[in-house]
């Protein structure tokens, strides 16, 4: 073989080389550390419902290598906001408070928002109209969570209902039990577990049973990616698109349903 056979060979050979290697590109996703069974911490890794829904998904993706990690729900809205965080998980899609998250993800989950309350707070009070019929009371949310609609927020600024913040569904359940709040607003299933959890731990009483009041949404989970005007993020056209395609077939195929099912028999 000439010296120009070997050259010829050598450089498609070494094309091929080029053109094989492919490296992955490594994203970070940011997830509320603080909203169990969905998304919290335990020993210092994230762990929860939308985690291995998000991870069986980046399994599906061969492209990127994401690392998920947790954050205060504020922190992580604020990271989107300013650019600094490329997407987080698993906000509501509120595009008119939040016009820094574009775009959102397919749905991931469909959650209830519901009211518990304590007993005594709704005795002889009617309960079914929100929030008229909760004028006076002082309703408990988890911080810089957008729940309840424009007439909720309309009743706070109108100094009908007092609103009390709190960092985790933990802080709130304890504000509620400690009666600091009259009534806790989030997810029925994230409201039911924290409780079910506390009186396992021994923090509250096993016979302590507020009562859910009423329910007043439902919504759905997505993954919310910054806006990025700047292209700061170059490959976030081509990674949406790969998501919701691995979303779609995590759910088509069965995976998702393995993975709910595995937490409801947790819970029963």
């Amino acid at each position: 073989m000439s010296k120009w056979s070997l050259l010829l060979v050598w450089s498609i050979s070494m094309l091929d080389s080029a053109f094989a290697y492919n490296p992955k590109v490594n994203v970070t996703i940011y997830g509320d550390d603080a909203y169990p069974p969905y998304s919290y911490v335990q020993k210092e890794k994230i762990k929860g419902i939308y985690v291995d829904i998000l991870s069986a998904a980046f399994t599906r993706m061969p492209d990127y290598s994401v690392t998920i990690e947790p954050l205060p729900w504020k922190r992580g809205l604020k990271m989107l906001e300013v650019g600094e965080g490329f997407a987080l998980f698993p906000p509501y899609y509120y595009s008119d408070q939040r016009p820094y998250i574009s775009p959102y993800s397919e749905p991931i989950l469909k959650e209830e928002v519901v009211v518990m309350c304590r007993p005594e707070t709704i005795t002889n009070r009617r309960t079914e109209n929100w929030p008229a019929d909760y004028h006076d009371l002082t309703i408990g949310v988890n911080e810089a969570y957008a729940l309840g609609g424009n007439a909720f927020w309309q009743a706070i600024a109108q100094g009908n209902i007092l609103l009390k913040e709190a960092k985790s569904n933990r802080a709130s359940m304890t504000n509620l039990y400690k009666h600091r709040i009259d009534c806790y607003m989030n997810d029925r299933l994230s409201i039911l577990w924290e409780l079910k959890l506390m009186k396992d731990e021994g923090i509250i009483e096993q016979d302590w049973t507020p009562v859910i009041a009423t329910s007043v949404s439902s919504e759905h989970g997505y993954l919310g990616y910054t806006h990025d005007p700047n292209n700061r993020f170059h490959f976030k056209e081509d990674f949406v698109l790969r998501f919701n395609q691995a979303l779609k077939a995590i759910k088509a195929d069965g995976t998702m349903d393995n993975i709910l099912d595995a937490y409801r028999q947790a819970y029963r």
